[in-house]
C-alpha cells in the first residue's frame, strides 16, 4: 500500500497500533489498523511523511525504527496531544489527535533519546528502584523493632549499625524466632547494599568515560548523578532554544496565570522529569552549604538570596540556574568558567 498522506499520527501499545493520515488541506486520507509486525511493513511503503507518537512507554524505539526509514518523526507529550481529542477516547481519535497535534507548528516535541541515553537513564531508573526498596525494608524493619519496644534513630547507616548490634547481642530479650526473621531482614538490606554498589560502580564509570559528564561535574552542585542523568535526558541541546526553555521542560520555572495585562507567577510549574529535577534541587542544597566561602558570582547570589528568601526559595532558583548553565555547556561544548559567568550574572 502507498500512502498519500503527509502528516501521519500513529497511536502505539503493545500489541494493537492505529495509524491516521492526513492530507496537506488537513483531510483524512487513512484510518488503519495494524499489528505490532505490521506497523515497519506499512510505514516501509508509506511516502516519507511527518509521523507523530505519543510519548510513552516503547514510543523511542518506534520513533528510531520509523527514522530510519525516512520518515520525519516527533515525540508528543500527552497534554499536547489532549488538547487536540474530539469525541471518545479510543485508539483512532488518539492517532486522529496525534496527526493534528503534529501538524500544528506551535506543538512543542519530546526530545529523541538513543540507545545510549535509554542504557544510562535505566542504570538510574534500577538504582533509584533498589534505593526504594532499601527504604521499605528499613521501615519495615523499624515497624517490627517497635512492637518489642526498640527505637532506633533515623538514617540509613545509623540503623545498619543498630541493628547489627541487637543481632550481636541479646540485650534486647528477643526470642530465637525473632531473632531469625531479624537476621533474615538483615541480609535482605546487604543483598540490596551490595546492588546498590553496583550501580553506583557502573554511573561512576559512565562519567568518567564521557568526556561532556566530566565537563558538567565542573559546575557546582553537579556531580556524578546529576551529570549522568543530564546525559540521559539532554543529549543533544538543540532541541531547546536556550536554557530557559531547557529549565521550563523540568518544570523550574514560576507557573504562571496572567490575563487583562496583569502577570501572575507562583511556584514552580514541576513539569517534566520529576527526577532530574530532584537531582538539581539536591545538588543545589548542597551548594548552598558552602556557598558562602566561594567566590563565584552564582553561589554568592543563591547564598545572598538564602538570606532573604529563605534555604528552599534558593534551592530551586539555584537549581534553575544550573539548569541554564547546563544547557549553555552542552549547546556550545565549552566547560565551566565561573568568572565568565559571574560576569553575565552581573549583568
Amino acid at each position: 500500500m502507498t500512502c498519500v498522506a503527509t502528516v501521519i499520527g500513529l497511536d502505539i501499545s503493545k500489541n494493537v497500533f492505529v495509524a491516521v493520515g492526513r492530507e496537506d488541506q488537513g483531510r483524512e486520507a487513512f484510518r488503519k489498523k495494524l499489528s505490532r509486525r505490521q506497523v515497519l511493513t506499512f510505514f516501509a511503503r508509506a511516502t516519507p511523511a511527518k509521523v507523530g507518537i505519543e510519548a510513552c512507554s516503547g514510543a523511542h524505539y518506534w520513533a528510531r525504527s520509523l527514522a530510519g526509514q525516512r520518515h520525519d518523526v516527533c515525540l508528543i507529550a500527552g497534554q499536547h496531544v489532549k488538547a487536540y481529542l474530539t469525541g471518545n477516547k479510543n485508539d483512532a481519535n488518539d492517532a486522529a489527535a496525534i496527526a493534528e497535534a503534529r501538524r500544528r507548528a506551535m506543538t512543542k516535541y519530546v526530545p529523541l533519546n538513543t540507545e545510549a541515553q535509554q542504557d544510562l537513564q535505566m542504570m538510574h531508573r534500577v538504582r533509584q528502584s533498589l534505593i526504594e526498596r532499601r527504604t521499605g525494608v528499613i521501615n519495615q524493619d523499624r515497624g517490627l523493632l517497635g512492637e518489642y519496644g526498640i527505637v532506633i534513630a533515623t538514617g540509613a547507616q545509623t540503623f545498619r549499625r543498630e541493628l547489627g548490634a541487637i543481632l550481636a547481642s541479646d540485650a534486647h530479650g528477643l526470642s530465637a524466632s525473632a531473632l531469625d526473621n531479624f537476621r533474615d531482614l538483615s541480609h535482605q538490606l546487604d543483598d540490596l547494599e551490595e546492588h546498590l554498589a553496583q550501580y553506583d560502580s557502573r554511573i561512576r564509570h559512565a562519567a568518567r568515560s564521557d568526556e561532556r559528564a566530566r565537563r558538567l561535574m565542573e559546575v557546582p552542585g553537579v556531580g556524578v548523578l546529576t551529570a549522568t542523568a543530564l546525559l540521559a535526558s539532554l543529549n543533544d541541546a538543540s532541541p531547546f532554544d536556550s536554557g530557559r526553555h531547557f529549565a521550563a521542560n523540568i518544570g523550574l520555572v514560576p507557573h504562571e496565570h496572567s490575563t487583562g495585562g496583569r502577570q501572575r507567577l507562583f511556584g514552580i510549574t514541576k513539569r517534566g522529569d520529576r527526577y532530574l529535577r530532584m537531582l538539581l534541587i539536591h545538588g543545589a542544597r548542597s551548594a548552598l552549604q558552602w556557598a558562602h566561602k566561594r567566590s563565584d558570582r552564582i553561589l554568592r547570589w543563591a547564598a545572598d538570596l538564602q538570606q532573604r528568601k529563605g534555604t528552599n526559595v534558593a534551592a530551586v532558583a539555584l537549581a534553575n540556574k544550573l539548569a541554564r548553565i547546563v544547557w549553555a555547556l552542552l549547546a556550545h561544548g565549552r566547560h565551566y568558567e565561573s568568572a565568565h559567568l559571574a560576569g553575565m550574572t552581573a549583568r
